[in-house]
């Protein structure tokens, strides 16, 4: 278990007034300690910017509480929890001090040590059903600190910040039904260059805040002349800043007795509703946030009652992460944008001696005409909002292509010249004399690189539509056979959590692992031998049977896309990097890691080496060069080169293939070599290896010489189209299928 308590129990701290710069870090965590309703705080930076430092440092702040004595679940002798599992407490019952304790949950933790389980050793030596507490109980009262959340379970999260919004864990498992009180501050930091929380976590925290290292050099010195004196002589450094210390917890203390005085007048609440309104956020949770933040900040500030400043600070913490409407919209807030908001608020509340909430005939904000309403943030006109109605007609293409079928070589492209090749400057000419390309009707590329692209060497693809095509569902692919159960939720693979598929051999250690059917069975011959007289079971160690338990697995999904001047008809590649974008926003969603390898010209090139990091992908994906030849045999190799040193980096995590392309190649793995058939043999090493292949055919016109199919033959993987990607299009085919049975 990883619990501590205070600084007296070990080593000292890094004292929380050190902490230099991140301000708003500092009080984010101390907003939510003066009012624990806020919800938690979730830390987003940079490693080695100090976020595990400021949340250890805090608990020692923390004041200390009196605790029923023997009371496993820290209840308060002055008021006990009725339904205390060691309970229940007599009024008046003995008690003592006990500091603030910080318990920090690791990134392996398992749903039985956060919420607790069976106790399986007293169960089976003294035959009665006892409860052994989690992290949860451990953490009453004081302070839940999870590093690296984004890494961890979605069931956990959502475990624990159920428990956090409640107050309390409920315990349902192994036989057992117990509930006991969870009140915790809960504080969670992360690395977003290691993966993003979904946007349905990201809302459950109350308080967001971004840190970054300074890049003032006066910021940067001092940083590291603290730490140094620190690691030298930690009592004397802890020493030096003692009455800082011992201040700032005396502030911490008022404005916790205080906070529950604070009064928030209804214009306070109009102007939150109204900035709430104004950005656009999901649900009432921010409202309720904002709220408890702004009356937790006045406090804090000694004052009685809520301000204008007060709500600006609430809203600046709450807002960020609020505002995505997609997992690749980037969480944060324009400081300039929120000030007009503000103003806005202020305009529609009217004087402030005489705010007549009856005067306005729309009090939940402006109108879509309202001029002073802000038509473009930060990123944008509308960004990370759905789509209009204009954008979901037949005039925006399907993220697999043209509705019509024919692979967006409509009557608007029928113009063009039979055998151009859209290449770019640099190697231009090369697919057009290709032999293996006849009859080709590609388009002219015509996306224009951005200021500062890549000189001519290749054109950067304007993704254009792409944007809104990723938002379609798409096709779900799978990795065959059964994973070892890295996180995540694509493919079958044996997993601690996830329904029991069958019993194994002995070994099981937790009552999550035992197989009780199997254990009987197990146990039952040998009653007799053993002397049993009376009508319970007498199970010994060797009887114990795990339970085989079968859940879902992330995986790694390499993207290797043909980026040649094959693929470079604008239309084409729009169409190729929504399906791309679709497929990112589904390994999104399961929990992979993904990579990107693109080939073009002569060589192929890890654009994105693996990462949890999706949103990366997708910025990565902006920026692809298209244009030159086809080396497809060298995008395989190199996707093959990839998958073997990411497998001795995470042998648990099976890799998955996404291949896009039209077949055509024209650069041999060798000199003198065929390209086609260099290719083929390529993809053959990939199925050698016992990766998974999904080819997406992407060819496209009148004329197809239909080389997907034994490129994905050769890979013994899957061939699917532009169109079959999208969720309609299946859906269309299981609809077709069961008319046929019903027929």
């Amino acid at each position: 278990m990883s619990t501590s308590t205070a600084p007296a129990a070990g080593p000292p701290r890094f004292p929380f007034s050190a902490v230099v710069g991140h301000d708003d870090l500092r009080l984010a965590l101390l907003l939510n300690a003066v009012h624990p309703g806020v919800g938690g705080v979730l830390v987003r930076g940079e490693k080695g910017t100090a976020k595990s430092t400021a949340v250890r440092a805090l608990a020692a702040l923390l004041p200390s509480h009196a605790v029923v004595e023997a009371c496993r679940f820290g209840c308060d002798p002055a008021a006990p929890d009725p339904s205390c599992p060691d309970g229940p407490h007599p009024a008046g019952a003995a008690g003592g001090p006990r500091p603030a304790r910080l318990v920090e949950l690791p990134v392996g933790a398992t749903e039985d040590r956060l919420v607790g389980s069976l106790d399986l050793e007293k169960a089976l030596s003294e035959g009665r059903r006892a409860y052994q507490p989690g992290l949860l109980a451990d953490a009453h009262r004081g302070v839940l600190y999870v590093d690296e959340v984004n890494l961890l379970h979605d069931h956990l999260v959502d475990l624990l910040l159920d428990a956090a919004a409640m107050g309390r864990a409920h315990v349902e498992r192994d036989g057992v039904s117990v509930s006991h009180a969870a009140r915790f501050l809960l504080v969670g930091t992360m690395n977003p260059e290691e993966g993003e929380l979904r946007p349905q976590l990201l809302d459950r925290f109350g308080l967001t805040v971004e840190v970054r290292a300074s890049r003032d050099v006066d910021t940067r010195v001092e940083v590291t002349r603290r730490r140094m004196a620190f690691e030298d002589d930690p009592a004397g450094f802890v020493a030096r800043f003692a009455p800082d210390e011992t201040a700032t917890a005396a502030r911490l203390r008022a404005a916790q007795a205080h906070v529950s005085a604070v009064a928030v007048s209804d214009r306070e609440l109009r102007r939150i509703a109204f900035v709430c309104a104004r950005f656009d956020v999901d649900g009432m949770r921010a409202d309720l946030v904002i709220t408890r933040a702004a009356a937790a900040h006045a406090a804090w500030e000694g004052r009685d009652a809520v301000t204008a400043d007060d709500v600006r600070v609430a809203a600046r913490l709450a807002l960020p992460h609020r505002r995505r409407r997609d997992p690749f919209d980037e969480p944060g807030l324009d400081p300039a944008e929120l000030d007009r908001a503000l103003a806005d608020a202020e305009d529609h509340l009217g004087p402030e001696d005489d705010p007549d909430p009856d005067d306005d005939p729309d009090p939940g904000g402006p109108g879509p005409d309202d001029p002073a309403e802000p038509q473009d943030g930060p990123d944008g006109p509308d960004a990370g909002e759905e789509p209009d109605d204009a954008d979901r007609t037949g005039d925006t293409p399907p993220a697999g292509g043209d509705p019509r079928g024919d692979g967006g070589t409509g009557a608007g492209e029928r113009a063009e010249a039979p055998g151009s090749d859209g290449t770019d400057g640099g190697d231009g000419g090369d697919d057009a004399t290709d032999p293996a390309t006849p009859g080709d009707d590609r388009a002219p590329e015509t996306a224009e690189a951005p200021a500062g692209g890549d000189g001519g060497d290749g054109r950067a693809v304007v993704v254009g539509d792409a944007a809104r095509l990723h938002r379609a569902t798409v096709r779900k692919f799978t990795v065959p056979g059964l994973g070892a159960g890295a996180p995540g939720r694509r493919s079958r693979a044996r997993t601690d959590a996830g329904r029991v598929v069958r019993p194994s051999g002995a070994g099981a250690t937790r009552a999550a692992d035992l197989h009780l059917p199997a254990t009987v069975l197990a146990a039952a011959p040998h009653q007799a031998g053993r002397g049993r007289r009376g009508p319970g079971l007498l199970v010994h160690r060797d009887d114990l049977r795990r339970a085989e338990r079968e859940g879902r697995e992330g995986n790694l999904v390499l993207f290797v896309v043909d980026a040649s001047g094959s693929m470079a008809a604008r239309r084409r590649m729009t169409a190729v990097s929504g399906a791309v974008l679709g497929l990112l926003r589904d390994a999104y969603q399961r929990r992979d890691k993904v990579g990107l390898v693109t080939f073009r010209a002569r060589e192929a090139e890890l654009a994105l080496p693996p990462t949890s990091s999706v949103p990366t992908a997708q910025q990565r994906l902006s920026r692809l060069r298209t244009g030159g030849r086809t080396p497809l045999a060298g995008g395989l190799l190199k996707a093959r080169a990839v998958l073997d040193a990411e497998r001795r980096r995470d042998p648990r995590r099976r890799p998955l293939v996404v291949l896009l392309t039209d077949g055509r190649a024209t650069v041999a793995a060798r000199d003198g070599g065929d390209p086609v058939a260099d290719s083929r043999r390529a993809a053959g090493l990939l199925a050698a290896d016992g990766v998974h292949t999904v080819v997406v055919d992407c060819e496209a016109g009148h004329v197809r010489l239909g080389l997907a199919a034994p490129l994905a033959a050769a890979a013994g993987g899957e061939l699917v189209t532009l169109d079959e990607l999208t969720a309609d299009s299946v859906g269309d085919l299981v609809r077709e299928t069961r008319s046929a049975r019903a027929a």
